[in-house]
């Protein structure tokens, strides 16, 4: 487990469950979905192409704040249309600073045929690096004792 690890790695470990929604869902169908499976956010699709994510952000920014209804409004209007992804062979590095650098906290894999193969969280980024640290720091940690794993 390593810093440069592709992301497919991730999601391998993970798991690649993808949820989703299409654009004329309601927002509160959408907010209920992300309550049931305890995630952040939504890939937004159209049979099999990705055509936006929506995530509790909107929600609280285009919905709550506007003082909109959320069973009257329409995912396709408050979602990030067209959203950033990374391909499967993105090391989990890479995909950390496409994330920091467009202030996202999740973010679409897809692979060479550009087809969904899941979606990782800030989260699964940070977990995945600092479960790499703890193991570069065991590995020193044997190196410098002597003891070396069996």
């Amino acid at each position: 487990m390593k810093v440069l690890d592709r992301v497919n790695a991730l999601l391998s470990r993970k798991g690649s469950g993808i949820w989703s929604v299409p654009p004329d869902a309601s927002v509160y169908s959408a907010i209920e979905l992300m309550a049931d499976k305890q995630v952040g956010a939504l890939l937004v699709t159209e049979g099999n192409q990705l055509v936006g994510i929506i995530s509790e952000r909107d929600y609280a920014r285009k919905v709550i704040l506007k003082g909109r209804s959320s069973k009257d409004t329409f995912v396709y209007e408050i979602m990030t249309h067209s959203p950033i992804t990374v391909d499967c062979c993105t090391t989990v590095h890479d995909a950390m600073q496409v994330m920091t650098q467009n202030r996202i906290r999740h973010l679409p894999i897809v692979d060479n045929a550009r087809n969904l193969a899941g979606v990782l969280s800030l989260g699964d980024l940070v977990n995945w690096i600092i479960s790499s640290q703890d193991n570069h720091i065991e590995q020193l940690e044997h190196y410098i004792t002597g003891q070396y794993p069996c």
